[in-house]
């Protein structure tokens, strides 16, 4: 795991070493342990190293294929790289480390741009063809590594986050119109390849860029995801069965890729607990690294889950790190989180997973997590309502996901950045796809292969790496994602969903912690909107670069103030929130 940027020039320059530095040094949170940048001719690449594989130098980036000239720098980690070694020297190609980066070198000498199918893992690499003279850019299938890019008629950079881009200057700000419809109607959410400034784009998930001297770029999408019923009939038994084989293979492959102790956030629910599980029938895991945190109780809430992984830990007796935050240190820890953040993200639990984060890097510098199970196992509450509501396809998803309709977005922000419904348009977009049997199978692949990218795995990936932590994430383990894609939804919907990882959790796991109801990570200090954490909403909002970036409609902001905890979201976000966090965001990263 590290934090990667370069620049290829088109106008026959060299590419400046002090920018290429610039751009490293804010990646250096991401990569703690090492440092490296090399420029030729008119291509230049910087990387910072967090070591977790071949912890010697020999896995130093950028890295260099001595046969072919060809450098790479690379973000993620290959879970299956020893196999493509071992594959790749009996074809003859030679390894000097020990290590997955130099499998990725020469898997592409192997295999060309097809060598990202034969990856298995969580990637963004910039590989620089000597022979060819073009660069390529690629993402791994579910984006879990980030990689943003900024193109002009001179050059294009790219780096792991957008600040780092932004440290290198010559960026247009300004805001993205259909960008802030998105954000501002889908928890946040804005879909590769739109950032909120125009200036910045994303890469795709399981998409590659091939940009040649001249600027001209090639995009290749190397992955898809059906969500078809075989043609012969399953069983009950066999789904569960055959999600069992591959989750087990999915956890254990996350933790052998690692010369390092790897561990597991452990919050307490069904997810990270089969994890552990998951483990244990592989292993002893007396000497697993397990973590949990948890907040002051507030009156309409408790603070914590303790009261389940404690549980987890007494059966399978891990090695156990259990931490309480202050609330009072939750606001005042909050400014540190929104620098982390790549894009504004208005989940409560971003802070939480910062705040984790911290006390878990002094232990460990890798982790699994349970991101994911939700989306690939149908575990959230507005699936089956949304299965059950009349009208089209659009109208039943929106009713029960949107944030805001069009219509409220138009009195949200200033008329300035008024346009067409262009989150509706997103979304029947999406569900109309082919390759999906119901209704219900169109809507779980638009949450694992867009939704879910640009919220709870950006947040993790974020949060976590802004303290030199890689976290690891199995359910998104794409041949696991596949078979669950081809699973009946109304099997995965049973027993109030996830059904399949509730059978394979009977007799493993306690059942009071299948049985719970489903929990989201609580922060009671971000949660109820009042106190402090309203008048940090309240200060930022009446604030004079708010007024001055005239972003929000006035009377809006008013109406939200004058009674906070009356504007909720279907989702039960607090809408003064998703704006305030806007702002502060954009306060952080552009003033």
């Amino acid at each position: 795991m590290c934090g990667i940027c370069g620049e290829l020039k088109f106008n026959g320059e060299q590419p400046n070493a002090t920018l290429i530095r610039k751009m490293m040094d804010k990646l250096n949170r991401r990569g703690p342990d090492d440092s490296g940048h090399i420029i030729q001719n008119n291509i230049g690449l910087g990387h910072r190293r967090l070591s977790i594989i071949d912890l010697s130098n020999k896995a130093h980036q950028p890295m260099i294929d001595q046969a072919t000239g060809n450098l790479l720098v690379f973000n993620g980690t290959i879970y299956n790289y020893r196999e493509c070694r071992q594959q790749l020297s009996k074809n003859g190609y030679h390894f000097d480390s020990e290590g997955d980066t130099e499998v990725i070198l020469q898997a592409y000498a192997a295999w060309g741009e097809n060598c990202l199918t034969h990856l298995q893992g969580m990637f963004a690499f910039a590989l620089w063809d000597q022979k060819k003279q073009q660069l390529l850019l690629a993402r791994d299938r579910f984006g879990i590594k980030p990689l943003y890019f900024h193109q002009t008629t001179d050059f294009i950079r790219f780096a792991s986050t957008l600040p780092a881009l932004l440290s290198a200057g010559d960026v247009d700000t300004t805001i993205d119109e259909i960008a802030l419809h998105h954000h501002l109607t889908l928890h946040a959410v804005v879909p590769a390849p739109r950032t909120l400034l125009r200036g910045i784009r994303k890469i795709e998930p399981c998409t590659a860029l091939t940009i040649d001297s001249t600027g001209k770029v090639t995009r290749q999408r190397y992955w898809q995801l059906t969500a078809q019923r075989p043609t012969t009939v399953v069983s009950e038994n066999d789904w569960i069965e055959q999600t069992h084989a591959v989750l087990k293979a999915a956890v254990e492959s996350h933790r052998l890729a690692a010369d390092v102790p790897v561990g597991v956030l452990l919050s307490g629910g069904l997810d990270s607990s089969l994890l552990v599980g998951l483990l244990a029938e592989q292993q002893d895991v007396s000497n697993l690294f397990t973590f949990s945190i948890g907040f002051e109780d507030a009156p309409e809430e408790k603070g914590s889950e303790f009261e389940y992984s404690d549980q987890v830990v007494a059966r399978f007796k891990t090695h156990h790190h259990r931490y309480t935050i202050p609330n009072n240190q939750v606001l005042t820890r909050l400014p540190e989180a929104i620098m982390a953040m790549s894009e504004p993200m208005v989940a409560q639990d971003a802070v939480a997973f910062y705040l984790l984060a911290e006390q878990v890097s002094q232990v460990v510098k890798v982790v699994q997590s349970g991101q994911g199970a939700d989306e690939v196992f149908g575990g959230y509450f507005w699936y089956p309502l949304m299965n059950a509501a009349q009208g089209t396809d659009l109208e039943r998803f929106a009713r029960y996901y949107f944030d805001r309709r069009h219509a409220e977005f138009l009195t949200t922000v200033h008329s300035d950045y008024h346009g067409e419904d262009y989150t509706a348009q997103l979304i029947e977009t999406a569900l109309m796809q082919p390759d999906a049997d119901t209704f219900l199978d169109q809507v779980l692949r638009l949450d694992v292969t867009t939704l879910i990218i640009d919220d709870p795995v950006k947040r993790v990936d974020n949060m976590t790496m802004a303290w030199g932590l890689e976290a690891r994430v199995p359910f998104l383990d794409h041949q696991l994602v596949e078979l669950a894609a081809t699973m009946p939804p109304k099997l995965k919907l049973k027993q109030g969903g996830k059904h399949p990882l509730k059978q394979i959790s009977r007799g493993l796991l306690p059942d009071s912690v299948i049985d719970r109801p489903k929990g989201y990570f609580p922060v009671p200090a971000l949660k109820y909107v009042r106190g402090e954490f309203l008048t940090f909403m309240r200060e930022v909002l009446t604030s004079q670069p708010c007024q001055q970036r005239q972003l929000f409609n006035q009377h809006y902001i008013n109406q939200l103030l004058a009674a906070p905890e009356e504007y909720l979201t279907p989702l039960q976000g607090s809408k003064l929130w998703h704006l305030a966090l806007l702002e502060s965001w954009l306060q952080t990263h552009l003033n």
